[in-house]
């Protein structure tokens, strides 16, 4: 899909603060420096309007971004970084469970892990959470572009039995720096809220 217009409508802490547009919406979740930014900048095809937090965990907010007035990409704060304090590990945990149980434009999740590491015990742990609340999830593995084309299915292999993936769940890889897997990402995307195919 070709992004012309978009625009991050809010930066919300709380139920209250969501849009009320009723626009289909998908979460993208992942660790601290997963490549979460870099991954919606490319599907919009803006350089810099996710941007990357100075301090890693510090941003925690729920970013609503508006796409074509279609729908919204929700950027929820990476999760996995040690600094990060017990209370705004808990604060983040209470905004996800919020939006999760009672967000009724909440389409799926975008579960983005590193397809150079073996998916951390807080992937696997995220990747379960998403599942107890029956949420659709695409797995995509960031930096690809920095493995070895050779071991793409053992790495493929690796992180689907890491998660132990649903079989109705999905798996991309992706390169910020090549855009392998951008129209893939997009079909998901396209098909889960139902806003019209891919276009090259």
């Amino acid at each position: 899909m070709k992004v012309n217009n978009v625009s991050l409508t809010i930066s919300a802490v709380s139920a209250a603060q969501y849009p009320d547009t009723g626009y289909p919406e998908i979460v993208f979740v992942g660790r601290s420096n997963v490549g979460k930014s870099s991954l919606i900048n490319k599907l919009i095809d803006r350089k810099s309007m996710a941007r990357t937090s100075a301090v890693p965990g510090k941003t925690q907010t729920l970013n609503f971004y508006n796409i074509e007035d279609l729908l919204y990409f929700v950027d929820v704060p990476g999760y996995g970084y040690a600094k990060v304090s017990k209370k705004d590990r808990e604060r983040f945990a209470g905004m996800i469970e919020e939006y999760l149980s009672t967000r009724k434009p909440f389409r799926g999740a975008v579960q983005l892990v590193d397809a150079r590491h073996t998916p951390s015990e807080d992937d696997v742990s995220m990747y379960q959470y998403l599942k107890y609340f029956n949420v659709d999830v695409l797995v995509v593995g960031t930096k690809v572009d920095k493995t070895s084309k050779a071991k793409r299915q053992t790495i493929m292999r690796d992180i689907k039995q890491t998660l132990d993936l649903n079989q109705t769940d999905q798996l991309v890889m992706f390169s910020a720096t090549t855009g392998e897997g951008k129209d893939a990402v997009w079909d998901w995307l396209t098909k889960q809220t139902g806003i019209g195919g891919s276009e090259q």
